[in-house]
């Protein structure tokens, strides 16, 4: 599909079941615009990682993903040879000429595409998702940069290979490093934090279309007030969609008429046992009788 513009893209991902504002509406359509990577930061769980599916359905595109992990290098990014073919095959022609046996063995047949030559190799224009880059070190971000940079790559055995669409990338970050100016310089940026009330009580009827409007609206208040707390981490909106399905399975209508099972459901969105001893259920009382 062609880009619509940021309030016809909103739309879009809407029907996809992604809500988005204002504000990130326009970073995704400025990406299209200026076909520039969109650098999207914040705390895990905010839906950084949601958006980049959102688009590839928006766009009817193939969604690719290079999930950063410390040690990451460029064989893991950009492609790998088969060596156990190549070696069937080197045997399998014992004899044969040797300078044509490497033009067979170090052809297509035998590459094994990675994420970032996946991308540029596309037909169709992808949807890149680089993902918690601030994961990876400082050298994979270098070569990263200019990978993005010329939207090409260089294999030696087959010369120079040049993306044949642009793929539109996102890249997402937690903070857990500080990137470089360079890689920041050359994206555009959005900052992401967890949705306000209304926004998630709209994600909610988006993605649970049989939720009622009231328990919405209460999940997605209750949230916020357990947010507030001194938690190690945070409910994500992952957390709260699995909560709301939870609820919903147990035939809970309203928060307050059904505090037993909204301590119970609790596992849904406190992951960690620090977190656990932090919302006894006195804390619990006292948040849904402010949302009740």
């Amino acid at each position: 599909m062609s880009s619509p513009d940021r309030t016809g893209l909103a739309s879009c991902l809407a029907a996809v079941g992604y809500v988005a504002d204002g504000g990130l509406a326009t970073a995704l359509a400025l990406m299209d615009m200026l076909r520039r990577p969109l650098l999207l930061e914040g705390e895990a769980g905010v839906g950084k990682t949601e958006v980049a599916k959102a688009l590839a359905a928006v766009h009817g595109a193939e969604l690719i993903r290079l999930q950063c992990h410390e040690g990451l290098d460029r064989a893991d990014a950009l492609y790998e040879w088969n060596y156990q073919r190549q070696l069937m095959a080197i045997k399998a022609r014992e004899g044969a000429d040797a300078d044509a046996v490497e033009a067979h063995v170090f052809s297509e047949r035998y590459l094994l595409e990675r994420p970032l030559l996946a991308a540029i190799r596309r037909e169709a224009s992808p949807v890149l998702l680089i993902d918690e880059i601030d994961r990876a070190d400082a050298e994979f971000e270098a070569f990263l940069l200019e990978v993005l940079s010329d939207f090409q790559v260089s294999v030696p055995e087959l010369g120079t290979i040049a993306a044949r669409s642009i793929p539109r990338v996102i890249l997402t970050s937690n903070g857990t490093r500080e990137l470089s100016d360079a890689l920041r310089r050359r994206c555009l940026y959005h900052a992401l934090d967890f949705p306000d009330v209304e926004r998630e009580a709209a994600i909610l009827r988006a993605r649970l279309p049989g939720i009622d409007i009231a328990l919405a609206q209460q999940i997605a208040e209750m949230i916020a007030a357990i947010r507030r707390e001194d938690l190690v981490k945070r409910p994500g909106v992952a957390e709260t969609l699995d909560w709301a399905a939870a609820l919903m399975g147990l035939g809970v209508g309203r928060l307050d008429a059904d505090r037993e099972a909204v301590f119970d459901t609790l596992a849904c969105i406190v992951k960690t046992r620090e977190d656990r001893g932090r919302l006894p259920r006195a804390v619990i009382e006292r948040l849904i009788g402010r949302v009740a």
